[in-house]
């Protein structure tokens, strides 16, 4: 239960600096700079694929600890 919990809170800390880079690309785009636009929403993405993929890989995981996979 606590790894799980552990997965979850690592996705949102994931999807947290994927939206504080989101915000880094408006006050650039706001300030009139088109390149911190691109990269940062560049790096937000990346930061949101990798929520993704902590938050999916939990539940992967636990998945196959319920069905009794060897060793659980």
């Amino acid at each position: 239960m606590l790894k799980r919990i552990f997965g979850f809170l690592v996705g949102l800390a994931w999807v947290a600096m994927a939206l504080a880079a989101l915000r880094y690309a408006r006050d650039g785009r706001d300030a009139g700079h088109a390149d911190l636009d691109l990269w940062w929403s560049v790096i937000a993405a990346l930061l949101a694929i990798a929520a993704l993929a902590a938050v999916i890989g939990t539940l992967v995981h636990m998945r196959e600890k319920r069905r009794g996979a060897p060793g659980a």
